[in-house]
């Protein structure tokens, strides 16, 4: 099951909103198949594994870190292809919240006298399909919100003038968690503030960049932005109110951007409602890499449900801008469990999740 997950994870970022899930077939002891989901969503992980065994899937035993899916959509259930091969066991790690599917497939497998076993790696499983679940249960993508954090507990200078305070390997590490993440987002005071790429900028992963996503009540997105000068490249989507500004939708669309409405008008935007909107638009895995303001407010919203913070030795000064504006960091940290902690460099990564 390790090893399906690690498969699985290869898909992190570009099967949305399918889930990126990873498949092995083992045979007297030896792997003869794995699989993990395509791009796009498609083929499916136990799919490409059972391709790439053959013959030698006949009587092997299939780890899954998702239950096989019994409905027909854009492929045949992964169930019945299952079933054809002639496996003699399935483990599996989770079972699908999809209603589509919600246990379907274990009892399809089951009524054709196939052994389920189900729970091996579901700790892991939850947390690597975190997007697809929160997408079916709550209709919105899971928000890891990513902060970089220096040793007085700033994240911008005087001013909010944007400065190094992490190392070259965090960045690193930054641009990995861009390419494992359906979409990107930031507010409007980042995006002119800064004038961010957001793009996977590793050497060959330029292509895994993900969608970049622009909050932005009255269209204020300036035209000769990085972001958008490169909207024909990697897509950008404006996230407006109704009564945004149509001439400025009408220049933004012709570098490419999209321009996305929610129904109310506003200052300030509905989270939860965009949230929403974008889920339906196939985003899973939402990162949001803005400043201050944005993430005390989805922390008062109460919709983070991943926090990857990078602490560096760097100390900014007095009047430096605060992680989390007026908010104490410990309301994000206290309300969230800690998963992990690790060295990246001279800096070093906490990351926190829901219970």
């Amino acid at each position: 099951m390790a090893l399906a997950l690690a498969l699985g994870r290869r898909g992190l970022g570009r099967t949305s909103p399918n889930p990126a899930v990873g498949a092995v077939l083992v045979k007297d002891s030896v792997v003869v198949g794995r699989g993990w989901t395509q791009a796009g969503g498609r083929p499916h992980a136990e799919v490409e594994a059972l391709r790439r065994a053959g013959t030698g899937a006949l009587g092997g035993t299939l780890y899954v870190t998702l239950e096989p899916c019994s409905h027909y959509g854009k492929s045949p259930p992964c169930a019945d292809a299952v079933i054809a091969a002639g496996i003699r066991r399935v483990v599996s790690a989770l079972e699908d919240p999809n209603p589509e599917v919600a246990g379907a497939g274990h009892a399809r497998l089951r009524a054709a006298g196939i052994a389920v076993d189900v729970g091996v790696g579901a700790d892991e499983a939850r947390r690597d399909h975190a997007g697809h679940i929160r997408r079916i249960r709550d209709g919105r993508p899971n928000v890891t919100l990513k902060l970089a954090i220096s040793a007085d507990g700033k994240v911008a200078g005087a001013g909010r003038r944007p400065i190094a305070i992490t190392a070259e390997a965090v960045r690193d590490r930054v641009h990995l968690l861009r390419a494992q993440s359906d979409a990107i987002m930031i507010g409007i005071g980042t995006a002119i503030a800064d004038d961010p790429l957001l793009t996977c900028r590793l050497p060959g992963m330029e292509k895994y960049s993900p969608v970049r996503i622009v909050l932005d009540s009255e269209l204020r997105l300036p035209p000769a932005s990085r972001i958008v000068a490169s909207a024909r490249q990697t897509p950008v989507w404006a996230v407006t109110g109704r009564a945004a500004p149509r001439t400025a939708e009408m220049v933004l669309a012709a570098f490419g951007v999209g321009v996305v409405r929610l129904g109310r008008d506003g200052v300030r935007l509905d989270l939860a409602a965009a949230l929403r909107l974008i889920a339906e638009r196939g985003i899973t895995r939402l990162m949001v890499e803005g400043g201050p303001t944005l993430a005390a407010s989805l922390i008062a919203a109460d919709l983070v449900d991943e926090a990857i913070l990078f602490h560096a030795p760097t100390i900014v000064g007095p009047d430096g801008v605060e992680a989390l504006e007026t908010r104490a960091l410990s309301t994000l940290t206290g309300a969230l469990k800690h998963i992990s902690s690790e060295p990246v460099g001279a800096d070093r990564q906490d990351i926190y999740a829901r219970g």
